[in-house]
């Protein structure tokens, strides 16, 4: 007894779909990703520095001042505080981050003692 239906022939999936999804995927990471390194400031942390000698020489970086050895001071004048406490440019210098600095801000201190040429900056919690 046939009804007269004829057995259809099963169709092979496109694999187009799937190959356009994966070229928009593609895209998008490749749009969304970073290429270029940004700019990379050099501060070791503590244990890395130098051999530490001379004056004490501690940067207490505050949410709205700074202190050198624990006395407020302007960013205008840190760099010639630093200075008269520093027989070289090299000589280590030590920046902490207190009461909720920001990490802007200490890397807007530290930029600026690398513009007066100080070499050896260290970071300790």
């Amino acid at each position: 007894m046939h009804l007269g239906f004829e057995p259809r022939q099963r169709r092979k999936p496109s694999l187009t779909p799937m190959i356009d999804v994966v070229f928009l995927l593609l895209v998008f990471f490749m749009l969304a990703s970073r290429f270029g390194m940004n700019s990379a400031i050099e501060i070791p942390l503590a244990g890395a520095g130098g051999e530490y000698t001379g004056p004490p020489r501690l940067i207490d970086v505050l949410q709205d001042s700074i202190r050198l050895n624990g006395i407020d001071i302007g960013i205008d004048l840190l760099a010639n505080a630093v200075a008269d406490l520093t027989k070289e440019k090299t000589d280590v210098i030590i920046l902490r981050g207190k009461d909720g600095a920001s990490l802007q801000r200490i890397v807007d201190i530290s930029v600026a003692l690398k513009k007066a040429g100080f070499q050896n900056l260290v970071l300790v919690e």
